[in-house]
C-alpha cells in the first residue's frame, strides 16, 4: 500500500471539532498527533452549508499502523461482513472503508454506509485477490 486518503463531511447541524475528533478516534496516537485536515466549504442540495475535510497519511509506518489499529479494534461482526463483501470494496487497486462517525466519536470503530468517514486506501499495483489477502492476513477479514 501507498498512502490512504481521508474524507468526512461535517453537516451545519454537526460540530466541526467532533467530527474531527472522530476521525481522529479511528487513528494510531502518531498519526492522530501529526495528521493536518484540508478544509472545503461546499453546499449541500438545498443550500445548506457542508464542510469537507480531507487528509492523506503517507509515512508507511503511519499506514501500516493504521491497519493494525483497525484489525484491532474492528469487531468481528465487521470484520465478516467485510470479509464476504471485500470485493464491492476494491476498485483499481484501492480498498475503500467507511466508518461510522458517530461510533468513531464513541471511540469504536465500527462500518457503516450512511454519513460515514471514508478512506481510500491506495495499493501499488496490487489486484483484488492480492489486497483481499492482504487483508486477510493483516487481521481485518476473516
Amino acid at each position: 500500500m501507498t498512502h490512504i486518503e481521508i474524507r468526512v463531511f461535517a453537516h451545519a447541524t454537526e460540530d466541526e471539532e467532533k467530527v474531527l475528533t472522530a476521525v481522529r478516534n479511528t487513528l494510531p496516537p502518531q498519526v492522530s498527533e501529526s495528521i493536518t485536515f484540508k478544509r472545503s466549504n461546499l453546499t449541500g442540495h438545498h443550500g445548506n452549508p457542508i464542510t469537507l475535510f480531507e487528509a492523506k497519511i503517507k509515512e508507511k509506518d503511519h499506514v501500516k499502523a493504521f491497519f493494525e489499529k483497525l484489525a484491532s479494534t474492528l469487531n468481528s461482526l465487521d470484520k465478516e461482513v467485510l470479509s464476504n463483501e471485500i470485493e464491492r470494496h476494491i476498485d483499481k487497486g484501492c480498498l475503500y472503508l467507511r466508518l461510522d462517525k458517530q461510533s468513531a466519536y464513541l471511540n469504536e470503530v465500527r462500518l457503516c454506509t450512511t454519513d460515514p468517514i471514508h478512506f481510500r486506501i491506495h495499493f501499488r499495483k496490487a489486484d483484488s485477490k492480492e489486497i483481499a489477502e492482504f487483508c486477510r492476513k493483516i487481521g481485518i477479514i476473516s
